[in-house]
């Protein structure tokens, strides 16, 4: 007996491992993104940030509390514009606060250059009031077209030739890692999306056997990607109070399969189908808040898909070996149980505390 609960102790330990993580990944605060849209327009420069709340509550003390726009002062002090090695003089900012229902807020920063601008350099230094793990995806928009670039901690400074200049050189100088900004936005969701992973893990644990498995991760995929593209395009877009408890529904639901059902692989992957369905709304979250631009949104929506989809294939093989190694052992099901109980009490928890924040 004493040799079968040490098994179950090493066998369950991986898990604890994970679940540790999650919590981590609750706790989670630091990682912020921001949208800039910059446009240009002969001698002047329209900076337009869009913030999530968890972002501008980090700054949001002192004077921003009785002055909501010295938001963009903060912000002007650290986004440096120049136009052919001239620096742009900002404008008094405004902020636009957040709408019912939108988590958001929106920064408004003029910027005058002292000729048209032909080569245009952004010096994002955001990530000393946002945090080092702040980012800022970014789109310039000109007479030539739509230019995308990430600025980071890493990547603070990005130069890009707008228009024909004697000043300027004859090709624009790539900036920051274009569409790949959004793959890593896609990569950071699935990484911090705590609920996406438990789902997720409650499906696999009684997953049955590798061509179950494959089933339900591709279902999953499937729909989420159906629905993730449906929202962002503006073709379905439900309620965010909806969503996010249907969310944790979901994982009590799969939750009270594995508790008592016996044949819940048979049909597992009609259950990741459906409720896929729903975490693709949840996805399409960070890109709905940026706001990108439409001319964007097809290159950005593949990107931020695909980065989703490898942080997926991470997780899933991460724990298929731990879920091969419980398999070996014959209190397979009391374990499943057990872990599918703490998932239960953990889902519905978490479904109340959404249902009261709406």
């Amino acid at each position: 007996m004493r040799r079968a609960w040490r098994g179950l102790a090493c066998a369950l330990l991986p898990f604890a491992l994970l679940f540790s993580w999650l919590g981590s990944a609750v706790a989670h605060t630091g990682g912020t993104t921001g949208f800039a849209r910059i446009t240009v327009d002969g001698e002047t420069v329209r900076y337009s940030l869009t913030l999530d709340l968890e972002a501008a509550a980090k700054v949001r003390n002192g004077p921003l509390a009785a002055e909501p726009d010295a938001l963009a002062g903060i912000v002007s002090r650290h986004v440096e514009i120049s136009a052919d090695g001239n620096a742009c003089a900002p404008l008094p900012g405004t902020v636009q606060p957040a709408q019912p229902g939108r988590s958001i807020i929106v920064v408004i920063i003029h910027y005058v250059c002292p000729r048209p601008v032909g080569t245009l350099n952004v010096r994002d230094r955001l990530s000393a009031v946002f945090g080092r793990d702040h980012h800022t995806l970014a789109s310039i928009e000109g007479p030539g077209g739509t230019e995308q670039f990430l600025l980071d901690t890493d990547r603070s400074e990005a130069r890009i030739v707008v228009a024909g200049s004697p000043s300027a050189p004859s090709e624009a100088i790539p900036a920051g890692e274009g569409p790949f900004g959004f793959f890593r936005l896609g990569l950071e969701h699935i990484a911090i999306g705590f609920d996406h992973i438990l789902f997720l893990f409650a499906l696999m644990l009684r997953g049955g056997r590798i061509g179950s498995l494959l089933g339900i991760v591709t279902a999953f995929t499937v729909a989420h990607s159906i629905t993730l593209s449906l929202a962002v395009l503006g073709v379905v877009r439900p309620p965010e109070w909806l969503i996010e408890p249907l969310i944790a529904a979901s994982i009590a639901y799969v939750a009270c399969e594995n508790i008592f059902l016996q044949n819940a692989p048979s049909r597992r992957w009609l259950v990741s189908l459906l409720f896929g369905l729903v975490h693709g709304f949840g996805f399409a979250g960070p890109l709905l808040e940026l706001e990108v631009p439409r001319d964007a949104l097809i290159s950005s929506l593949l990107f931020f898909n695909l980065g989703v989809e490898a942080g997926q294939a991470a997780i899933i093989a991460l724990l298929f070996p731990m879920l091969v190694l419980l398999s070996r052992f014959a209190w397979e099901k009391r374990a499943v149980t057990a872990i599918s109980g703490v998932i239960l009490v953990g889902a519905m928890g978490l479904l109340v505390e959404r249902i009261l924040m709406q």
